[in-house]
């Protein structure tokens, strides 16, 4: 990283396909009040993603990330972020057993509530209106109400990406997890879907390592 960088410095760069609202009065006050809120990461946070992310670059590791193209303020239910949160975890067990290496579990989500428009606007049945560039922006309805820009739609993304976040954590240090559980989940999908037989002879192996492991009083955790 240069030495010009500040946390400012990414406003001079060149940005295209961004919401046209800069000079809104309203924007300047939402953008002032969300600059007091805490972070939704921490330092801490950060630097060990950045460190796994780089023994992954390494060789040392494998990468999996999932989520939406885009979140919805109103696809925001404990069941839903439970279920995405699951998925990458079943995904990497077999991940993590096959390769026999750690797997950086990234989530597409907690923030993800804009979308690029190579295109201002967009046309249907000969009325033109705004594109929609995600929740943060404006809504998906096709009416000019609903296409109106609004930066006071960026607080509900970041009070919902908050509360995702918190989930996530609670679920993950609560004990969801754990890999005797996530490998249950992996043996309930077998036992139900005809595709998944094929995996059985790994679903065993893994269901010997894990067996093994608390023979000998690992935590598996």
């Amino acid at each position: 990283m240069g030495k010009s960088w500040t946390p400012d410095s990414w406003k001079i760069l060149p940005a295209e396909q961004q919401p046209d609202w800069e000079k809104s009065e309203t924007y300047s006050k939402v953008i002032s009040e969300i600059s007091g809120y805490p972070p939704l990461v921490f330092a801490g946070e950060v630097r060990a993603l950045k460190q796994q992310l780089g023994d992954a670059a390494q060789g040392n590791g494998f990468l999996i990330q999932g989520g939406d193209c885009a979140e919805t303020f109103d696809d925001f239910r404990a069941d839903s972020i439970r279920d995405k949160l699951k998925i990458l975890l079943q995904m990497s067990v077999v991940l993590t057993y096959g390769a026999s290496c750690n797997v950086v579990k990234l989530g597409r989500i907690a923030g993800q509530f804009a979308k690029p428009r190579s295109a201002n606007t967009e046309t249907r049945d000969g009325i033109e209106l705004p594109s929609y560039r995600g929740d943060a922006v404006n809504d998906i309805n096709f009416n000019e109400d609903s296409r109106k820009q609004n930066p006071k739609r960026l607080l509900r993304t970041y009070n919902q990406s908050a509360a995702t976040l918190n989930l996530l954590r609670a679920f993950t240090t609560g004990g969801f997890a754990d890999l005797n559980k996530v490998h249950v989940w992996n043996q309930e999908f077998i036992a139900q879907s005809p595709q998944g037989k094929r995996y059985k002879k790994i679903a065993n192996s893994i269901d010997d390592a894990l067996t093994f492991m608390q023979a000998v009083g690992i935590n598996s955790d």
